[in-house]
């Protein structure tokens, strides 16, 4: 099957989402944003950087520091031109990166309440540009070259309406004919439905004042009330429910067998009759057609998702055994069509009937009988407790699953950096959760106070631990704990800075590689070629493994 192609210039957004490029009166305003670490505003910066430009980056940089701002506050803190930055965002627009919204913003004594349009970076959206190679091997296992084409081509390109993508199908051999566009099309529909494809959200959507219920006090109206409140938390979470289409809009692909025939129609007419059918289907024609412009892009929470599982299966695997990732995956499968979320604490009760039925459908799992998964089960519910069981009803524990991966990785740390001993110092604190004075730390390890000592004291200036001191009479104690929420984040920007640094090192190889072949890899520089070659393989297998490690801490 051949690749396709977009002959127009598919990274010119469409009219749906240019309009909202316009000046607004900057006003002060207090907006609950999501926090990003420095190493992860740099690291992201960089993504852009090597995608777009330093120019789409240093507007990138600017609303990832100072949050989301009006085209005229952009202006001034970029010191770039209007124009320039406009066309900026459109490329971050048409790349999924940015979020445009309006914000309804209350008026002064006697003036109305007015209404801002802002922009927004999305972090996440940035972060996921370096697995789109992880997204394209997940379709290739399920699914036909023709959609991992698609899915390419959507990467590529960012956003497209279905005209463009015929389009570009159209031009290829393949696509010449009739049969090639109900593949396209079948295709298409398969993505959609799978819900790797989706349509793109609304383009501007308007965030208004909360009500007077909404506003008062979380104390005065209730638990529950101030649950439902709470969620979405952040200002990024609040504009992406805002903009999300309804579930049945956001997967609905309508098949259209007559989509060719109607093309070759308008290719036959004459050029005048031609243009007029361009126009009407564009509504440029005087402005007299309003049509709807529907945009698809790839739906990146979904491919999350799968990795997420992915993840959750190897863990699963080697801390237990095969046959257990087998009952894991069936319960993964038979609950994959009720997730909504991606960060979700659990998966939806399943009975042990409906979770046997998926196992025998896997060629692993048809040499199972029902009592040898219920004890399957068993192990997976027990320490450490992977499943939940409620009323013979089991339940896959998300949450715990990732706390597990998330103190490996950290332990592993730990041993990396300060040795044997501080990991098992760290581990022990770790699963007792609560401070614990320096000997009895040294006894439990067998370590002698003093090295103890000096261990706990270089993981708590490289802020693994948390030091209390604890003054009782002439005698001065050390109490010692490990906060895994704060150090999570630590490690988190830690592991952004690692990333940063092997894109730089990647990039550095790749120049190398590059004057080599300029010079010609014959004779001695064959040698330096492939060495170089190898070199770059490998750091570039260590980043793809860090990014999974930062999906560990930062997406699931």
């Amino acid at each position: 099957m051949a690749q396709l192609h977009v002959p127009k210039n598919p990274t010119q957004p469409s009219s749906s989402v240019s309009h909202s490029l316009h000046s607004q009166k900057p006003k002060k305003q207090a907006l609950t944003t999501a926090m990003v670490s420095q190493y992860g505003i740099k690291y992201a910066v960089h993504i852009i950087t090597n995608h777009f430009g330093p120019l789409v980056a240093k507007v990138c940089d600017c609303l990832l520091k100072k949050g989301p701002l009006p085209l005229r506050e952009i202006v001034r803190y970029t010191e770039l031109s209007e124009t320039l930055v406009r066309n900026c965002l459109l490329v971050l627009i048409q790349h999924n990166c940015l979020q445009p919204f309006l914000l309804e913003e209350e008026g002064g004594f006697g003036e109305v309440n007015k209404v801002s349009s802002l922009y927004m970076v999305l972090f996440d959206n940035v972060l996921h540009r370096v697995r789109f190679s992880k997204f394209m091997a997940i379709v290739s296992q399920e699914f036909n070259k023709l959609c991992v084409d698609l899915i390419e081509t959507l990467l590529q390109h960012g956003r497209l309406s279905s005209e463009q993508i015929f389009d570009g199908f159209r031009d290829s051999t393949e696509g010449s004919s009739s049969g090639g566009m109900e593949a396209l099309q079948e295709n298409i529909h398969k993505l959609v439905m799978a819900r790797y494809v989706e349509r793109c959200p609304i383009s501007e959507p308007f965030l208004a004042l909360p009500s007077e219920e909404e506003a008062a006090p979380a104390r005065r109206r209730g638990a529950k009330s101030a649950k439902v409140f709470l969620e979405p938390e952040t200002l990024e979470q609040r504009v992406l429910a805002a903009a999300v289409p309804p579930e049945g809009m956001r997967f609905s692909f309508e098949l259209n067998p007559e989509i060719g025939a109607d093309r070759e129609k308008a290719e036959n007419s004459s050029t005048g009759d031609k243009r007029k059918l361009d126009a009407l289907e564009s509504g440029t024609d005087g402005g007299f057609v309003d049509k709807q412009v529907v945009l698809w892009r790839v739906n990146c929470e979904e491919f999350t998702r799968r990795l997420r599982h992915k993840i959750c299966i190897e863990i699963v695997r080697t801390r237990l055994d095969d046959e257990a990732a087998t009952v894991f995956t069936a319960m993964l499968n038979a609950s994959r069509s009720e997730e909504k979320k991606i960060k979700t604490a659990s998966s939806v009760p399943l009975s042990e009937n409906s979770i046997y039925a998926e196992v025998i459908k896997s060629e692993k799992g048809r040499n199972m009988t029902l009592d040898y998964v219920i004890s399957v089960l068993v192990g997976l519910s027990s320490s450490p407790p992977f499943v939940r069981v409620v009323d013979n009803s089991y339940s896959i524990d998300y949450k715990h699953i990732i706390e597990v991966a998330q103190t490996d990785e950290v332990e592993s740390i730990v041993y990396k950096k300060y040795g044997k001993d501080a990991y098992r110092m760290f581990r022990l604190l770790s699963k007792t959760g609560r401070f614990l004075e320096t000997d009895k730390i040294s006894d439990s390890i067998f370590v002698e106070k003093k090295e103890t000592a000096n261990i706990l004291s270089k993981m708590w200036q490289g802020d693994y631990l948390q030091m209390e001191k604890l003054v009782a009479g002439p005698t001065q104690f050390l109490l010692w704990k490990v906060n895994m929420i704060n150090l999570r984040e630590r490690v988190l920007d830690d592991m952004f800075h690692a990333s940063l640094n092997l894109s730089l090192r990647v990039a550095y190889e790749l120049e190398q590689q590059k004057e080599i072949l300029h010079l010609g890899v014959d004779g001695p520089m064959k040698e330096k070629y492939e060495k170089l070659k190898k070199v770059r393989f490998l750091l570039e297998s260590s980043r793809m493994k860090l990014d999974d490690a930062i999906m560990i801490f930062h997406d699931f």
